[in-house]
């Protein structure tokens, strides 16, 4: 068995070369291909700021990602305080080649795991098990810095969701069923789909409006979505996700939405009055148009 380990959340560019490396190593030995990954993320259980660490990916994102990308198996085991405390070696020991039977182990260019304490080298533990290392390359931006997902999801939170997506190797998405709203959009020519999102920690592209592929009841259309507090309807601080889309006028409460963001048109705007409102989400539309036109790339 042939095995990678790590969170991976993301499963960005950087991410993608270690799994390449190892479907490649698999293939090369005639042998099956394993991500070993954990959940929850070692931050929701060991810090204190583990309330506020929002995810690139749920699990079962991750999981249909990996095995996108070729990876035979998937394992996911428990993140506990106790199962931090393993020394590199009794991880590798106990799980990686016991459990898991794993022969072959590669690694990106900054995997870590084991207890804090444990200052032994990863790649000569494992040579001193038996088990075979292969060290991916290190994956690095065009301004030379390291691809992570902490850089990933400083992008997205800023609402650079066009930069996020060369890091990611894709355009990053939002996946939630469809909840009632107010209705204000409608009486502006603007309805929108509010969605309220199946995996709580995952995280929210920044405060604005964005250009959006979106994909209900099997098909895709483009579409506009405005992330924020909506501080022109109302005094409050709950974060709302709502989608305009476009040439589309269907029931689709209660139903799957996925809103894939594509570009920001502006930041979050408090309004004079719903008529200014109006103004500027057609001001908006039109630019999603013409986006749509002259990139021909969305």
């Amino acid at each position: 068995m042939v095995v990678a380990t790590g969170f991976f959340d993301g499963v960005h560019i950087g991410h993608r070369l270690v799994i390449a490396q190892l479907v490649e190593q698999a293939k090369l030995f005639g042998d099956e291909s394993l991500v070993v990954t954990f959940w929850p993320h070692p931050r929701n259980v060991l810090q204190k700021e583990a309330h506020s660490l929002r995810l690139l990916s749920s699990l079962d994102e991750k999981t249909e990602m990996l095995r996108n990308l070729g990876v035979d198996r998937v394992e996911v085991i428990p993140f506990t305080r106790e199962f931090s405390r393993l020394t590199v070696r009794r991880y590798l020991s106990e799980y990686v080649i016991k459990r898991f039977g794993g022969t072959i182990i590669v690694l990106g260019y900054d995997n870590r795991f084991g207890c804090e304490d444990d200052s032994e080298n990863i790649a000569a533990v494992a040579s001193d098990l038996g088990l075979g290392v292969v060290n991916a390359s290190k994956c690095s931006s065009e301004t030379g810095m390291a691809v992570s997902s902490t850089w990933i999801r400083t992008m997205i939170s800023a609402g650079d969701v066009e930069e996020a997506s060369g890091l990611l190797g894709y355009n990053y998405s939002l996946f939630g069923v469809v909840v009632s709203g107010d209705r204000i959009g409608r009486t502006l020519g603007f309805p929108t789909a509010n969605m309220q999102l199946y995996e709580p920690l995952k995280l929210v592209p920044g405060n604005g409006a964005y250009l959006v592929r979106v994909t209900v009841l099997g098909e895709q259309h483009y579409g506009m979505c405005n992330i924020g507090i909506r501080p022109t309807v109302r005094v409050g601080n709950a974060t709302t996700i709502e989608t305009h889309i476009f040439d589309f006028d269907q029931d689709i409460y209660g139903l799957d939405l996925s809103v894939t963001f594509l570009h920001r048109i502006r930041p979050e705007v408090k309004f004079v009055s719903l008529e200014a409102l109006k103004a500027q989400l057609e001001e908006d539309r039109s630019l999603c148009q013409d986006l749509i036109k002259e990139y021909g790339r969305y």
